[in-house]
């Protein structure tokens, strides 16, 4: 095996937040490569973080936000296994982000799942006859429709949504990279959104 550069392993460190063993192993696999190695730890994060999704999440902390001109704020429950998790510095950070996303973004749904059969029925109806509107040919609709639901759970579902500071990334990407990193189940259990005279 070849020799792992001792800064190669701290940068590495630094970036990633993983142990040095983890580092290591990865500068290994990847020849060196730093930036190889931290696509290495977070696809092997990420394969840990869905083993620990089906964990019970039941401690944690409720999070605010209220926009600078007091009109609009969200409340947010997020939750974690341990309360010595729910402490932290990377954990109280995510928290303050979701709540602030919620209200700049308006979610009205946690995951596609929370969508009520006859919202969507609704959607679709609409899309529907906007497609044949549209003179849309009948075999292709049904095709045309799946991107459209995709959208509309992309602007309704907060774990769906872009974060509102980093687009190429989901909601619930941030909540998985999180569960890597802190090797814990994280959930964001509900949240309400307020807006005055809303």
């Amino acid at each position: 095996m070849a020799e792992i550069a001792a800064n190669a392993v701290k940068e590495l460190r630094d970036r990633t937040g993983s142990g040095m063993m983890d580092c290591k192993a990865a500068l290994a696999e990847t020849g060196g490569n730093v930036e190889k190695a931290i696509d290495y730890l977070r696809e092997k994060g990420l394969a840990r973080a869905a083993k620990k999704a089906a964990r019970t999440a039941s401690d944690g902390r409720v999070f605010h936000y209220v926009h600078n001109n007091f009109k609009v704020g969200a409340l947010v429950e997020l939750n974690s296994e341990t309360d010595f998790v729910a402490k932290t510095d990377e954990f109280n950070e995510l928290g303050h982000e979701i709540a602030m996303h919620i209200t700049a973004a308006n979610p009205l749904y946690l995951k596609p799942e929370d969508v009520p059969a006859e919202d969507l029925e609704r959607e679709k109806a609409i899309y529907r006859q906007q497609l044949i509107d549209e003179g849309k040919p009948a075999n292709r609709i049904d095709q045309i429709m799946e991107g459209k639901v995709r959208k509309f759970y992309e602007s309704t579902c907060l774990l769906e949504q872009a974060y509102i500071r980093d687009p190429d990334r989901k909601i619930q990407d941030l909540v998985v990279e999180l569960i890597a990193k802190l090797g814990e189940n994280i959930v964001i259990r509900r949240f309400a959104r307020f807006m005055v005279g809303e």
